[in-house]
């Protein structure tokens, strides 16, 4: 499937079985070679357990407290050795694998593109997402360093029948953006994250999860750094809004099930992505 492709539609009883999913919780540094090992090991551990699906958080490539000129010099293009080493791990483990990296910007060097990509089981690119709402707030300023991504068609990809979505940290407090990848048939959002701690920032957190979730009928997967850069309280969350599996501020894998049965089931009582009556329609810059 060629990167950002949109399949269609897919029928809630069109997959034969579940399909097991991982989320990694760990603290990323600044040392990509160090960062690529670390994810590894996790993925290590959720192909163990079943996992056809295997998401990492925002920037595990690399991290720090504050963007700056280190993250600069540290970009490499979707060719270089960290996407490639993540294509390699996948296909050690034979799996999906999400993850943050630092994209360097061919038309402006002195900045970054935030973005994500999804490695298959062969190795191979399959999708990518960069970012398109910056962190401009709580006192960061983002686009100080990383340029946003164009709104493009939703950056979708396809497991075993199911319908997986892009969208990253920043991006969680935007219905619209999420309300735009179901309508395009995603079953499942993915959200990697550096969610920055702060006073209340694990409740925004939790509840926003779980709202994108009930709102669109679908499932989260919601993959934090941890440590001193992030909050954690990763998690996995069904169509209902239930919290299948989560993390606190520790390191480590949670795993679930995606089941389109259920999945069905839950949009047969609550049709509620059927019913809306409102478009989502990009906004000018400015």
């Amino acid at each position: 499937m060629a990167p950002n492709a949109s399949p269609a539609h897919q029928d809630p009883a069109a997959a034969d079985a579940p399909v097991a999913v991982a989320v990694i919780q760990f603290a990323p540094g600044t040392d990509p070679a160090a960062n690529l090992a670390a994810l590894r090991d996790h993925v290590e551990t959720a192909a163990g357990r079943g996992a056809r699906v295997v998401v990492a958080p925002e920037y595990s490539m690399f991290a720090v407290s504050r963007l700056d000129e280190r993250i600069v010099a540290v970009a490499e293009p979707l060719t270089g050795k960290f996407v490639t080493g993540l294509g390699a791990v996948a296909r050690e483990f034979g799996v999906h694998l999400v993850a943050g990296m630092v994209e360097a910007d061919a038309a402006d060097p002195g900045r970054i593109r935030n973005t994500l990509v999804v490695l298959d089981p062969a190795g191979g690119l399959v999708a990518h997402y960069r970012k398109v709402h910056l962190y401009d707030a709580f006192g960061h300023l983002e686009s100080d360093v990383v340029h946003a991504g164009a709104i493009e068609e939703p950056a979708l990809f396809t497991v075993d029948g199911v319908s997986f979505g892009l969208q990253t940290c920043f991006d969680l407090r935007f219905p619209e953006g999420f309300r735009r990848i179901a309508a395009a048939g995603a079953q499942v959002l993915v959200l990697p994250a550096q969610w920055i701690p702060g006073p209340g920032k694990v409740d925004q957190w939790t509840t926003l999860l779980r709202a994108r979730a009930i709102e669109n009928t679908v499932y989260v997967l919601g993959a934090d750094q941890c440590g001193t850069r992030g909050a954690g309280a990763s998690m996995i969350i069904d169509p209902t809004g239930k919290v299948l599996a989560e993390l606190g501020d520790e390191p480590g894998v949670l795993t679930a099930e995606v089941n389109l049965a259920h999945l069905g089931a839950v949009r047969t009582t609550n049709p509620s992505l059927a019913l809306r009556r409102f478009a989502i329609t990009p906004r000018a810059a400015g």
